[in-house]
């Protein structure tokens, strides 16, 4: 494929994105009788979860300053009192994505709260939140906007989408909608931008300024870190209590520590494995 045929299939497909935009201009958003959804900007819907898959708040062992922050902040938004925008980020497998859903679960089961609708947006699907955003801030429910493992590479300009919506642009920022990310970069942007020394840049650092400056508007951080061989245990314990799973304590330790040296790590993540395969080896449903 030449220069000029490359050229001619970025147009159509730029023509074909507006004439899907303009068609659908004036769509609405169907909320159903679920409180969980995955944005599809392709078909403008948001595709109902029938059944969100997420752990008890009690099972999430390890982070419970970070559980205490989460959930005050996430039931003043289901009052609708202020609340910030949070970025979850840190070690993998220490529960980020996890306590997302646990909280809002917890929430949605409380009294005197407005109704809470959680939305998982795609990473890839970022340019498109306010096109969402603009049709939802006027339905009368709560919205959690949620994405999983948000983060930015070289050139990417998606980015710019997220800020109007963390703070509001000209226009005021929707009092219905909260935005819950995760992160395995405490900025969002890879390294490599971070401590660009050779960039074509005027002024180099101004770029960069701009990039960190996304994670600033989060008014919450929680910082998730790797967790010691006690923190671990008390997780494989907790879930073998919780499940009634039959075996000797010591052994049971025993296990997950072989467990944890095969893997190369300890986090909330391989403890919930181990579990996994052990209830399957003693023929036991979770």
């Amino acid at each position: 494929m030449n220069k000029n045929d490359e050229i001619l299939r970025f147009l159509k497909k730029a023509t074909d994105a507006l004439e899907s935009i303009a068609g659908n201009k004036n769509f609405k958003i169907k909320i159903t009788d679920e409180d969980s959804y995955i944005w599809d900007p392709e078909s403008f819907s948001l595709e109902p979860i029938k059944k969100l898959n997420y752990l008890k708040l009690d099972l999430l062992k390890g982070i419970e300053h970070n559980k205490k922050l989460l959930l005050d902040n996430t039931i003043q938004f289901s009052k609708s009192l202020p609340a910030n925008n949070v970025l979850l980020w840190g070690a993998r497998g220490m529960g980020k994505s996890s306590l997302v859903k646990s909280v809002f679960k917890n929430v949605t089961n409380k009294n005197n709260v407005e109704r809470l609708i959680l939305i998982e947006i795609n990473r890839e699907d970022i340019k498109s939140i306010p096109i969402l955003t603009k049709r939802i801030s006027n339905i009368k429910h709560q919205f959690i906007l949620f994405c999983d493992d948000l983060s930015f590479d070289k050139n990417e300009t998606s980015y710019k989408s997220l800020k109007s919506i963390l703070e509001g642009g000209l226009a005021e920022k929707s009092n219905n909608i909260i935005f819950y990310a995760t992160s395995n970069r405490r900025h969002l942007i890879s390294r490599d931008i971070n401590e660009n020394e050779n960039s074509t840049d005027i002024m180099p650092h101004e770029a960069v300024e701009e990039k960190v400056s996304l994670s600033d508007r989060f008014g919450l951080w929680l910082g998730f870190y790797q967790c010691s061989q006690e923190q671990y245990l008390s997780m494989v314990q907790t879930y073998i209590k919780t499940y009634n799973i039959n075996i000797d304590s010591l052994k049971a330790k025993e296990l997950a520590i072989e467990w944890s040296v095969t893997r190369g790590s300890r986090s909330g993540r391989v403890a919930w494995q181990f579990i996994q395969d052990l209830a399957g080896k003693m023929e036991k449903k979770l």
